[in-house]
């Protein structure tokens, strides 16, 4: 079996669309309708007219990706496919700490859980993040995650 002429049959046939993130294999890169950063797949993904979306990635990716496009199935292939600094910050202890601090305006880095995004005021990502936190009056305290707790 020819193994891309039967994954470009799959997606022909489920309507989906493969969004692989930029340090994927040239192999999966090359299969893929969509190469790049998470924030840039994650606005593929909601803007696609896809059925199905792929997501050749870490779990906060398709995690955002299903959160932007709500009524598409989400798939990811590498269900162990983790982020080191997602992981490091673990939601019941993120919300135990954002509880002991609650004065704070809890900014989130794009790169977190959904989990973690639920428990936010603010998703930033690493070209807005300064901003971010700069239009926050000096005188409110900031949490910013994801970071070991």
């Amino acid at each position: 079996m020819d193994l891309v002429k039967e994954i470009n049959r799959l997606k022909k046939e489920k309507n989906a669309v493969i969004l692989a993130h930029y340090y994927q294999i040239g192999e999966i890169q090359d299969i893929a309708d969509y190469v790049g950063d998470s924030l840039g797949l994650s606005q593929k993904a909601a803007e696609t007219d896809a059925d199905m979306i792929v997501f050749a990635g870490v779990h906060f990716m398709a995690e955002t990706a299903k959160i932007l496009s709500p009524d598409k199935t989400v798939v990811l292939p590498d269900l162990n496919a983790g982020c080191s600094l997602a992981d490091s910050c673990p939601p019941d202890a993120f919300e135990k700490f954002t509880k002991a601090h609650p004065n704070h305006v809890v900014i989130t880095y794009v790169n977190c859980s959904a989990e973690i995004k639920a428990l936010s005021d603010i998703v930033c990502t690493s070209s807005n993040a300064l901003k971010i936190v700069n239009s926050i009056p000096k005188d409110v305290p900031i949490i910013f995650a994801p970071d070991k707790i």
